[in-house]
């Protein structure tokens, strides 16, 4: 098996004096896409922005390549190698495309941002056609494949997705989600959250499910797929 890039030990978070998780603790290995889905509200997000320490956790620990992280500032994470397209997108609205992909360079510096730039266009064509257009006059899902494009400009070792489904149109998603399957195919090491079971966990090699700030059930894929209590709760009408 492949050695753990990001793993979660026993992690507890609090916002005041509630709880959001409790005794959190997953696994995602290099090369692997790892989906964590649950309800809405399940606390999937504050995992992943405790890795920033948006918020810090309370106890446990979070180690990346190894080394721990848990209390390291949000720019030694990124420059660590990870980045996130965080929920909702979060595009400068006010800058152009390419202008969009320049700050994803931050984390390393520019010396890379001509031939990833043209990596990006090659990835998302509509892109390219885009490039000198601001953001806030793009589609929600052009916007999405810009906050993914402007992920991969800092050459993560691990890319972060926050519900990258949420509120695209049906096409959209399937054009989103066949690119994030050619990333994982060309050995990117993925941990995505998702409220759409389905996609997530296709799309996955292992999978957790998280209720109420715990883990409740963990994984492949396609057990969970197959998992009559993750087909009650997330795969039937009212998902």
């Amino acid at each position: 098996m492949s050695e753990a890039m990001l793993e979660f030990r026993h992690i507890d978070v609090f916002y005041g004096a509630i709880q959001a998780l409790q005794q959190v603790s997953l696994q995602v290995n290099q090369g692997e896409t790892v989906a964590l889905i649950g309800a809405n509200g399940a606390g999937k997000s504050t995992l992943l922005m405790s890795i920033f320490g948006q918020p810090r956790i309370r106890s446990g620990q979070i180690l990346f390549c190894g080394e721990e992280i848990s209390h390291q500032s949000t720019h030694f994470v990124a420059s660590a190698g990870i980045a996130q397209v965080p929920e909702g997108r979060r595009v400068f609205p006010d800058m152009t495309v390419e202008e969009n992909l320049l700050m994803g360079t931050i984390p390393i510096g520019s010396q890379f941002a001509a031939q990833d730039m043209q990596a990006m266009f090659d990835l998302f064509p509509r892109l390219k056609e885009r490039r000198k257009q601001r953001a806030m006059t793009m589609s929600g899902g052009e916007q999405q494949m810009l906050a993914i494009a402007r992920a991969l400009m800092s050459r993560p070792k691990l890319l972060l997705l926050d519900e990258p489904s949420l509120g695209l149109a049906p096409i959209v998603v399937k054009q989103i989600l066949h690119t994030l399957r050619e990333l994982a195919q060309s050995g990117m090491t993925i941990f995505l959250v998702e409220q759409n079971a389905h996609h997530a966990l296709k799309l996955s090699d292992r999978g957790y499910v998280m209720v109420n700030g715990k883990i409740r059930l963990s994984g492949t894929g396609e057990e969970l797929l197959g998992n009559q209590e993750v087909r009650r709760a997330y795969l039937g009408g009212a998902e």
